[in-house]
């Protein structure tokens, strides 16, 4: 890594485990889907074509599901200057930025390499974070940016993407024969579907692990970055009770990005979902930081953090 923030063997390690089991799973799940349908050609190009898109195209995909669009620095100074700090104390080339016109309080980023990534805020978040609080939001996802995680994430989340998408397209299609089904042909649609869904369940639980780990790295390398632990602390409280107050309806959008989020899209009753999340809980990053800023010294703001 070549930006100054703290790298992270363990995140490294853990990228690359998950990435090759992926990898395994995925010349398992091509291989399958080879033997089922009987058609290596359509499964490759179809295979191929769905990872270049979605390695090269995921920072459009992103901008254009959440509403967002590139914005000029005169149209946002002071958003573009709080990035140009960081971005020259962090020794990292600067990203796009853009805004989403969405009033749930988040960021995320995107993008395949530092010198291809976007960094994404809503109006929402700009209205109710204070200056250092939004310092602190943006180092978090400037250090996905710089610890690459947000490429491996984006191949990651790959795998369950074309599972789903294969289990949807086989239900809702002709594909298989329509109505007019005979044994063999109920039987590979069976298998595909049975295959498919495995796949899925498999790479969405190691994405999960992935996610949440690489969470708790961002804060803790922004937080060393700014040296400004508290402020981090006090956006992750502020934002995660804003979004839990928004109307679920709002968020169900929203929450097919969680794993690139500051913090997830979870309503007032998560419940099961929490098990499941792509982000470690609350008290878990706060008491992080609160360790963090121990370390630093730096004094706590009033009530504890």
């Amino acid at each position: 890594m070549h930006s100054r923030f703290r790298s992270d063997r363990r995140l490294t390690t853990r990228m690359g485990i998950t990435l090759f089991l992926l990898g395994l799973l995925y010349v398992g799940f091509v291989a399958a889907l080879m033997v089922l349908l009987r058609s290596w050609v359509l499964v490759v190009v179809i295979a191929a074509a769905l990872l270049g898109a979605q390695y090269w195209f995921s920072d459009r995909i992103a901008l254009y599901a959440m509403r967002g669009r590139v914005v000029q620095r005169e149209e946002y100074p002071e958003l573009y200057a709080v990035i140009d700090r960081l971005c020259a104390l962090a020794d990292m080339p600067a990203p796009v930025v853009a805004v989403s016109a969405m009033d749930m309080p988040n960021a995320f980023a995107t993008g395949r390499n530092p010198d291809h990534a976007v960094v994404c805020v809503t109006t929402g978040l700009l209205r109710r974070l204070e200056p250092a609080e939004l310092e602190g939001v943006l180092a978090h996802e400037l250090s996905h940016v710089a610890h690459k995680d947000v490429a491996v994430i984006t191949v990651a989340s790959f795998l369950g993407v074309i599972a789903g998408l294969i289990v949807r397209f086989a239900f809702y299609s002709q594909l298989f024969g329509g109505g007019r089904r005979d044994q063999n042909t109920a039987a590979v649609f069976a298998a595909v579907m049975g295959v498919s869904a495995a796949v899925y369940a498999i790479s969405f639980l190691l994405i999960r692990a992935l996610s949440r780990y690489r969470e708790l790295a961002a804060d803790r390398a922004a937080a060393l970055l700014t040296g400004r632990p508290s402020a981090l602390a006090s956006a992750l409280t502020k934002v995660s009770g804003d979004i839990a107050r928004i109307p679920a309806r709002d968020l169900r959008t929203a929450q097919a990005f969680n794993a690139f989020y500051f913090t997830p899209a979870l309503g007032r009753e998560p419940g099961i979902a929490r098990l499941f999340s792509t982000h470690p809980s609350l008290e878990q990053r706060l008491d992080q930081l609160g360790r963090i800023s121990a370390e630093l010294g730096e004094a706590a703001p009033p009530g504890g953090m």
